[in-house]
């Protein structure tokens, strides 16, 4: 087992989950909202990413403005936000999209909590999928005598200890999530 390469894709589960967990509305406007929205535009997809398309800003804590480099997209990037079925509904203001976020309700609260379980949990599992590979990898060193039995019980607790790290981070993000959601300062 290779403690740096398994760190590493952990690592990368981790951001993943991150960054599915901050598109999750939480009643303030955030460009992460919007960001991972897909545009079909110049003949393909691209996500309405910083920078990729134009500039995302939170104006105040209900309003997000888009920014498009490319002024003749503007009604593209309106389109994919409004087909994304995220419920917002932009707004073409000149040479920019506004969208106005509406207070979240306590259902759309109680809804957005279970999306934020689902997220969560696929992150886990990913993680779980991981050490269990990780796992394999060191019985079978084990059984070809690659590593001693010793070598094997400590490479399946480091293995489980870097485990139970990542899951911890998981769910720390969750907590900071779900508390942003039932509006918990």
């Amino acid at each position: 087992m290779d403690e740096s390469k398994v760190n590493a894709r952990m690592q990368q589960v981790l951001d993943l989950v991150a960054g599915d967990v901050s598109s999750i509305r939480t009643g303030r406007a955030t460009p992460a909202i919007v960001e991972s929205i897909e545009i079909s535009v110049y003949g393909g997809a691209q996500k309405l990413k910083v920078q990729e398309l134009g500039t995302i800003t939170a104006r105040d804590t209900q309003t997000i403005i888009i920014d498009p480099w490319d002024k003749s997209i503007i009604g593209e990037i309106r389109k994919g936000i409004e087909q994304a079925n995220v419920g917002l509904s932009p707004v073409v203001d000149e040479n920019i999209i506004r969208i106005n976020l509406p207070p979240l309700t306590t259902e759309d609260r109680e809804k957005y909590i279970k999306i934020l379980g689902t997220k969560l949990e696929r992150g886990k599992v990913m993680i779980r999928q991981i050490r269990g590979d990780s796992m394999k990898d060191t019985r079978e060193a084990f059984e070809q005598k690659q590593i001693s039995e010793d070598e094997r019980f400590g490479l399946e607790k480091r293995l489980q200890e870097l485990t139970d790290s990542f899951i911890a981070k998981i769910e720390d993000i969750g907590k900071r999530k779900q508390e942003e959601l039932q509006g918990v300062s």
